[in-house]
């Protein structure tokens, strides 16, 4: 049986789709009148954010202090270029303050359907996901950092050399594969998780082996961190998170001669949306060709950080144009024009990244 094209992009959020969040929150006891006076001020300064089309605000009848949001947006990009922002971290701030714990679900919208949606006069921008996206259960995920010049072989040590945590979360929850990589002095640790992200990214923080490895590293961070402050570790993790805003695969079983590789694309200024898209499209394009040795890419964007994680068939430079996201010199040309760096360096060698560990489950965990 052919797999369509779209059948093997799992994730996108260049389709164009609707997309509906959802923030889960439980509150620490007498916070709610704060809490709601927090909403009112937040509600209104995201109305006049392009894409935005509505929230709601919806209290527990069984539980006051369990509340909910969500909102409704014309597509991802528009809401990730808002949720992603350093003025989000702040506008967001004092809901947090007030919360035991927070939930974050992003959703396209596939159908709508009743009375209510008969008559609705959708955003001209705006429309439903066209077929169901078909996928393992795996999310994605990668988090993102800098640190002191000069550090950067102490780092890559310590990131090296602790031991794995239990891959096992809980019935539902399974950490499948770590993969950790550095670009000059930045770090990019991505991950694949079975079941509940957030239950995995707490299991995996919670873990003493982790915990020492983190603190080995604060001081050489860039940014200071406290992880014994639960607002600050917040903060920080907050700003580090880069989702993943597409994936596409092969459908075939992997085999034992692929390798897993990343590239850097620092994108210019305003460019990030534009790039993440564009390297997107090209692996649509490349993944029609059978011998394509690309078999899996996944795309990770926050502003102008733009990470492409991709696992190769055989020798990474058998193919530089596509592993590298490009093909012919018309698509480098654009790609040299949404990039920082221009001329000679836009191309896989510079962009490269340095492998630190790839770590996997084992098979039953």
């Amino acid at each position: 049986m052919t797999t369509t094209l779209s059948e093997r992009v799992s994730q996108s959020a260049f389709d164009g789709s609707m997309l509906r969040v959802v923030l889960l929150m439980d509150l620490h006891e007498g916070t709610q009148q704060q809490f709601f006076e927090a909403y009112e001020k937040l509600r209104n300064e995201i109305a006049s954010i392009p894409g935005h089309i509505s929230d709601q605000l919806c209290q527990s009848f069984e539980n006051p202090s369990q509340w909910l949001i969500t909102s409704e947006w014309e597509s991802a990009p528009q809401y990730l270029a808002w949720v992603n922002s350093e003025h989000h971290a702040e506008q967001v701030k004092p809901l947090g303050a007030c919360a035991r714990a927070m939930r974050p679900l992003k959703f396209t919208v596939l159908r709508e359907t009743g009375r209510g949606y008969d008559q609705a006069a959708r955003p001209a921008g705006a429309r439903l996901q066209p077929v169901p996206r078909l996928g393992a259960g795996i999310v994605r995920h990668a988090l993102t950092f800098t640190v002191k010049p000069g550090s950067e072989k102490q780092v890559a040590s310590i990131l090296s050399s602790y031991a794995s945590p239990a891959a096992r979360v809980d019935d539902h929850t399974r950490l499948c594969r770590t993969s950790l990589f550095m670009h000059g002095n930045r770090v990019v640790r991505t991950v694949e998780v079975q079941g509940d992200l957030m239950a995995a990214l707490r299991h995996v923080s919670e873990q003493p082996e982790v915990r020492a490895v983190e603190e080995a590293i604060n001081p050489h961070l860039e940014q200071d961190r406290d992880l014994n402050d639960p607002e600050s570790a917040r903060m920080f993790f907050m700003r580090a998170a880069v989702p993943a805003v597409h994936h596409i695969a092969a459908p075939e079983p992997e085999s034992a001669d692929v390798e897993r590789h990343a590239l850097f694309y620092p994108a210019k200024p305003g460019c990030g949306t534009a790039l993440a898209r564009f390297l997107a499209r090209q692996d649509e394009a490349a993944a029609v060709r059978p011998a394509s040795p690309v078999r899996s890419s996944t795309i990770f964007q926050r502003d102008d950080i733009v990470v492409r994680l991709i696992d190769v068939r055989g020798p990474f430079d058998a193919e530089p144009e596509t592993t590298f996201g490009v093909h012919g010199p018309r698509k480098a040309a654009v790609l040299g024009r949404l990039m920082a760096e221009h001329g000679e360096r836009v191309h896989a060698a510079h962009h490269t990244m340095n492998l630190i560990t790839d770590r996997r489950a084992p098979a039953q965990s």
